[in-house]
């Protein structure tokens, strides 16, 4: 029964965010399109750990983690930010470049979400389900790393939303990936440091959760910015 339990609690958060930002979009996305972009976000996860392995191994040795503050933020930005929001840019285009429904400025939002989703479910499934503390694991989780890729999803929507829609630019097209790619690269930085300092990884916890808070507060602004826009 346990096993189930823990499969609830990993999927549970994602389910919420999505039910979310399904009830924000004013004019609501087909369920059959918003499933196919949770199945691409599904899809990227075998393959992006693939490539975060490699890169890992190429920078810290294959059985080796980083030893120093810089190395853990060149781990958060170049093994885990960099491969994961490219290849959710990657699907989010596949999904919308021939997407008849993309048709208003919060369905880049919408779709992005559940790309994002898709990847953070999975990637809470291999954290909690089997792990002795997976409650205290699941916890932590569903209130700062879902929550997380659910803030980076909402910031390349927008931009791909405003780079189609309002304003198509340059600047503007590389806001879609590189502002999630800073933001998820700060989260991670913030988290990982624990791991070779424990004074400074408390000192960047109580960060890492203001940064936490001010993202949510800039992602819901994003939404209802553009949820008023038609």
């Amino acid at each position: 029964m346990n096993i189930v339990y823990m499969y609830a609690a990993a999927l549970l958060p994602a389910i919420i965010l999505l039910v979310y930002i399904y009830r924000k979009d004013p004019n609501k996305e087909p369920l059959s399109a918003m499933l196919k972009a949770v199945l691409w976000g599904i899809a990227i996860c075998i393959p992006v750990a693939s490539v975060e392995f490699m890169i890992n191994s190429y920078l810290f040795g294959p059985n080796m983690e980083p030893t120093t503050l810089f190395g853990t933020t060149a781990k958060a930005f170049l093994v885990a930010a960099m491969p994961e929001e490219a290849a959710k840019l990657l699907v989010l285009w596949i999904v919308l470049r021939k997407n008849p429904y993309f048709d208003e400025h919060f369905d880049g939002i919408v779709y992005a979400v559940c790309v994002g989703l898709g990847f953070a479910a999975v990637e809470n499934i291999f954290y909690v389900v089997g792990q002795p503390d997976w409650q205290s694991i699941a916890i932590s989780r569903a209130l700062l790393a879902v929550p997380g890729h659910y803030a980076f999803a909402i910031m390349m929507g927008y931009y791909y939303s405003v780079n189609h829609f309002i304003e198509p630019s340059v600047r503007n097209a590389l806001k879609i990936f590189f502002v999630p790619f800073m933001a998820h690269g700060i989260y991670d930085a913030l988290a990982m440091s624990g791991s070779v300092n424990p004074l400074v990884g408390g000192i960047s916890f109580l960060g890492l959760i203001y940064f936490c808070v001010k993202m949510q507060k800039h992602a819901q602004s994003r939404v209802l910015e553009l949820s008023i826009r038609h």
